[in-house]
């Protein structure tokens, strides 16, 4: 007896299988035609995924956009000084219902764990209060973590070092970092060193914005990846977006790609911001400032997708949907292949599970039962269509439902309807 059962679901590996869950837990997966259950799915088909995952958020900023003004340049300087404004007048109580509202956006598309970086630069330290608020009431059906993110940068800002410390104490998971920030290479440098003693000393993961810009001489990665292997920090380390790595003679990259490797650091590209913020300098041809995704993932390096920015001072879009995400990361990166395409499928599920160390995730007995059913037939298509999402399971609890659209189109003088899934092409 199950408390709640999925039939006949399409697993992202092609199998076609039941789900059975007994409390928050995945129970049984396989042939259960003869199991009894609280209440029973009809995936019918469909596509059975775990849950989507998002490494590299920036909730205490989304839903702001226009405010305290519209992003004229488009840059990412201007938005970061619009953020400076808007963070010195936006209340707790603001932050909090603006990041409640995004995340019952993410709970309606099956994304169901956040890694959300919060400004540590102000004293007052009110995102921070307030994402540890969302993260208390979102926790019965989402995972939030926070990293403590100095803006303003570690040492340029007066209380840099300080604020870090004083989050950290406060409860916030994940030490963060933007050494290309600093006053000069050097102190970029000098924080790098200085955040990795930090994550290692506390036992936290660490996850730096590093090198996000279009000047190829920023190569803080480097020291970043020399700091994880100092400290043994591994997989608990990511380095976010990488843009500069764009821009790179190629020589160098050849030499930076290994030591990234040897380090055991991930990497949290950003593709719809990333494509959105670089190259605002160039003339033609136009930088698109995506880092080298498919070259590291050569190299063994775990990369994911990551959102970034929904309606805030850096992006005027996004619907918290991370095939979104994962179908601009296709185009971009040329990740045109159907191997590469389901490979954009798992950097949105499996690798950003496994950048955020997310335990006991999948679709696996044992896990814990949280899993999407979307209109599609496998993962490539589910890229192609960004459906519906049929039902959100969290933690064994149904929490987002709608009807099931049949997929047809209707052409205009044409009789009949036209599906819009196809066969998948192995």
């Amino acid at each position: 007896m199950f408390d709640l059962l999925i039939r006949g679901g399409t697993l992202p590996d092609g199998r076609v299988a039941d789900i059975g869950i007994r409390g928050d837990r995945i129970a049984a997966v396989g042939d259960l035609k003869d199991a009894e259950a609280g209440r029973a799915i009809d995936a019918a088909g469909d596509l059975v995924s775990p849950p989507f995952v998002d490494p590299h958020f920036h909730m205490d900023a989304t839903l702001s956009y226009g405010l305290p003004r519209v992003n004229a340049s488009g840059t990412l300087l201007e938005g970061i000084s619009l953020w400076g404004e808007l963070r010195e007048i936006a209340t707790v109580d603001e932050m909090v219902a603006r990041a409640l509202t995004y995340c019952d956006w993410a709970v309606s598309m099956g994304l169901l764990a956040i890694r959300t970086h919060v400004d540590t630069t102000p004293d007052h330290l009110r995102g921070v209060e307030a994402m540890l608020e969302v993260r208390r009431r979102v926790a019965p059906y989402l995972d939030l973590q926070l990293v403590a993110f100095p803006q303003d940068g570690y040492l340029r800002s007066a209380a840099g070092r300080e604020n870090v410390i004083r989050a950290l104490d406060m409860g916030v998971d994940v030490v963060g970092g933007i050494p290309h920030f600093e006053r000069t290479m050097e102190e970029g440098a000098e924080s790098l060193r200085a955040l990795a003693r930090l994550a290692a000393d506390r036992g936290l993961m660490w996850d730096v914005h590093c090198d996000e810009t279009d000047d190829p001489m920023s190569r803080h990665v480097e020291t970043m990846a020399r700091e994880v292997t100092r400290h043994g920090l591994g997989a608990r380390a990511a380095g976010s977006h990488l843009t500069s790595m764009h821009s790179m003679d190629n020589y160098y990259v050849s030499k930076l790609l290994p030591l990234i490797a040897e380090s055991g650091m991930t990497a949290i590209p950003n593709p719809l911001i990333n494509i959105t913020l670089q190259g605002r300098h160039d003339t033609y041809p136009k930088r698109r400032g995506l880092t080298r995704v498919k070259e590291m993932q050569a190299q063994g390096i775990t990369v994911g997708w990551g959102q970034d920015c929904v309606l805030d001072p850096w992006y005027s879009l996004g619907t918290a949907d991370m095939l979104d995400v994962a179908f601009m990361g296709l185009h971009v990166a040329q990740m045109t292949h159907p191997a590469e395409m389901r490979r954009c499928f798992e950097m949105v599920t499996v690798e950003n599970a496994r950048i955020m160390g997310l335990a006991d995730y999948g679709l696996q007995p044992g896990c814990i039962a949280s899993l999407v059913i979307l209109d599609a037939g496998g993962p490539v298509e589910a890229l192609r269509l960004r459906p519906d999402r049929l039902a959100v399971v969290s933690k064994g609890k149904v929490v987002a439902e709608r009807l099931r659209n049949d997929a047809k189109l209707t052409l205009p003088g044409r009789p009949g309807s036209v599906r819009r899934r196809l066969r998948p092409v192995t």
